[in-house]
């Protein structure tokens, strides 16, 4: 959420800002509201200042015996207090629709962030990698012979509906060992601490991370009232949400493997065959709660635990700097990596690793306590794939595929998967 002082102060460089991002200039609607909200809370101070001054000489005016300027100052003392009461509602609808209004502009993009409308403007900063040369025609993931006995699609659409996939067997246990090689590989060598989180939140911890009002439509609510989150990056990062903590303790590196959900309202007709896009899906997320001055640091170090678990299973992958124009609703700064995908001839996000600055400890008031004194800042928070567990498998399996319809799996995951490296063509390990 944004510091309406910090729009006072500079409106114009706020409506640059916003124009980067394609977006009209907003200020002086909000530094309206803002002036009236400020306009109440003056006159319901002047008010107060009036009716104490009134209290303190009725007193005086009963004990003298002047009828006529008791009951004047008796009835002003009530006309006041209604007054105050009036002023007081005023300024606090005036100050929930400023925070409405608010909570609906996105994050400003950082200087450093190339201007763009869409995807074609995304900058590619790194590649590593090279697509492998396949002498036959490669196929999508869902197409590998070995792979359609353990992914299916008709009893996941049977028990669920559209964009379900049931994993078994084999593929499960890849799918499995993916995600256990993440965990470890960030725990172990990253420096994260591993965490267990709920996946049903209240309306707090999604407005709290910016996922409302924003992205309503594209989550499930239960009848119950709460949230399934669409990533764990909600509840990792809510969890400091009120704190103010010692500036020795940050940053904080967290990771959880978690379901997500998404009900992606938006996007229908888009990927809908095979399991890169789906309504329910597992990912693995790191979330890096820092100083404001370690969060551009911060965001190029957890782009490399992203990139370096590519590099682990052999993936080649890309690396873009989002424009302007592609950016999430609440990033300051994205890194997408995008991996290599035989089957649709093309590189396809795998992670995307962003910096919020302090949009979102604004919004859920999270703060540390400088070392050397002085008062509680916000704290920045950042948030990133490390990685999708479901597109690390169709990956695995599309660059791995063979000819006769076996996939040999990256050698990485031995240790999870019993030394078994390569699926057979009639979906079994050995």
């Amino acid at each position: 959420m944004h510091d309406i002082r910090a729009i006072r102060d500079n409106p114009t460089a706020f409506d640059a800002a916003l124009a980067r991002r394609g977006l009209s200039p907003l200020s002086a609607d909000l530094l309206a509201l803002d002036e009236a909200r400020r306009g109440c809370i003056t006159a319901s101070e002047a008010a107060l200042a009036e009716r104490n001054a009134a209290s303190k000489q009725v007193g005086a005016a009963k004990a003298r015996g002047d009828d006529a300027e008791f009951e004047r100052l008796r009835g002003l003392i009530a006309d006041k207090k209604a007054e105050i009461a009036r002023l007081e509602e005023e300024a606090r609808e005036k100050d929930v629709a400023l925070r409405d209004a608010l909570l609906e502009i996105p994050n400003l993009p950082y200087d450093d962030v190339p201007d763009g409308a869409d995807e074609a403007d995304n900058v590619e900063v790194n590649r590593w990698g090279t697509p492998p040369t396949l002498d036959f025609t490669p196929v999508e993931h869902f197409e590998i012979a070995g792979v359609k006995p353990g992914m299916d699609f008709e009893t996941a659409a049977k028990l669920s509906g559209a964009r379900f996939v049931l994993l078994r067997g084999a593929v499960a246990r890849i799918h499995r060992a993916l995600a256990q090689f993440m965990l470890d590989t960030h725990t172990e060598e990253n420096g994260l601490v591993e965490h267990m989180t709920p996946v049903l939140v209240r309306d707090e911890a999604m407005l709290g991370t910016d996922k409302l009002p924003k992205f309503g439509d594209d989550s499930f609510l239960t009848r119950e009232g709460f949230w399934l989150i669409p990533t764990s990056e909600v509840t990792l990062t809510y969890s400091v949400a009120g704190d103010i903590l010692d500036e020795a303790s940050l940053p904080r590196r967290m990771t959880a493997h978690t379901l997500c959900f998404r009900s992606e309202a938006g996007s229908a007709g888009r990927d809908t065959s095979g399991m890169l896009r789906q309504h329910q899906f597992e990912k693995v997320e790191m979330v890096s709660v820092t100083h404001p001055d370690k969060s551009r640091e911060e965001l190029d170090r957890m782009t490399r635990c992203a990139e370096g678990l590519l590099e682990k299973l052999g993936l080649p992958y890309r690396t873009v700097v989002l424009c302007t124009g592609d950016m999430g609703f609440g990033a300051r700064r994205t890194h997408d990596i995008e991996v290599w995908l035989p089957g649709q001839d093309t590189y396809r996000e795998i992670s995307s690793c962003s910096t919020t600055g302090d949009f979102q400890a604004r919004r859920m008031n999270a703060r540390y306590k400088p070392t050397e004194g002085g008062k509680p800042a916000f704290v920045h928070t950042l948030n990133g794939s490390g990685l999708a567990v479901g597109r690390c498998l169709i990956a695995v399996l599309e660059n791995g595929q063979q000819s006769d319809g076996s996939v040999r799996l990256p050698e990485v995951l031995g240790p999870w998967l019993g030394g078994k490296l390569t699926l057979t063509a009639e979906g079994m390990l050995i």
